[in-house]
Order: C-alpha cells, then sequence, then structure tokens
C-alpha cells in the first residue's frame, strides 16, 4: 500500500497526466472522484501506455453508462474487471480500441454459457494479475 499512497500524493495535486515514480512510469487520469492508473516500467512507451489507459477510461465510461465514479465502479466491479481482461493479460497489452473492447465485453456477457462459476474464474483471475504486477 505505500507505493499506492506514494503515487496517489504525488498525482493528486497536479494537473498533468504523466509521472515518473519509483522507476515506474505512470499515466493516470481522474474522474469524478475517481483515479486511473496505467503504469509500466520506466522504459516503457508513455504514448503506449496512455493509449491503455484512454481504452480503459472510455471502456468502463460505456460500460458504465457514462457514470465513470467510485460508486458505480464498486457496483459493477465485475464489468470493471471484464474490461481489464480484455485490455491487458499478465502485463501484455492485448487492445488498445475501446470499440474492440467492448464488443468482446458484450458477447462475453450476452454469451449464454457464460456462468457465474467463469465469471469467478475471470475475476479471480484478473485479482491474481494485478497483485502480481504490483509486486513485481
Amino acid at each position: 500500500m505505500a507505493f499506492e499512497k506514494n503515487v496517489f500524493s504525488k498525482t493528486s495535486r497536479t494537473d498533468s497526466e504523466i509521472a515518473f515514480f519509483g522507476g515506474m512510469t505512470i499515466v493516470y487520469k481522474s474522474s469524478i472522484d475517481l483515479f486511473l492508473y496505467v503504469v509500466g516500467s520506466s522504459h516503457e512507451n508513455e504514448l503506449m501506455l496512455m493509449s491503455v489507459l484512454t481504452c480503459l477510461f472510455e471502456s468502463l465510461n460505456h460500460v458504465l453508462r457514462k457514470n465513470v465514479e467510485k460508486r458505480w465502479l464498486l457496483e459493477n466491479m465485475d464489468g470493471a474487471f471484464l474490461v481489464l481482461d480484455e485490455i491487458v493479460d499478465g502485463g501484455v497489452i492485448l487492445e488498445s480500441d475501446p470499440q474492440q473492447v467492448i464488443q468482446k465485453v458484450n458477447f462475453r456477457a450476452d454469451d449464454s454459457s457464460l456462468t457465474e462459476q467463469s465469471v469467478a474464474q475471470v475475476l479471480q483471475s484478473a485479482k491474481e494479475q494485478i497483485k502480481w504486477s504490483l509486486l513485481k
């Protein structure tokens, strides 16, 4: 949590969209009461990280019906994890086009074979990937 607190304290007071902290490149965007961050190594291309952040924000904007704020995100966490799962897998960028992500998420949500168990597996996988990416 110390890394997250330090990043938040550094980025919450500025209007810029990029920061360098602890050997990491961080791009971020705020919306109402929510900060979204994409973190990469210092060698990552900032434009690519920004395209991932833009894709994440626009996809969440669609999934949350233009209510990108903490309360709506917490109530729709399963959809947010599906969006994240379509954009990044194990630190590898899979998609940066929000329309493609939205289409894939809608397809997965409409798929009749999608059961509660498979949603739980997707959520667990996303949580594990986030945990491991933060520990690296």
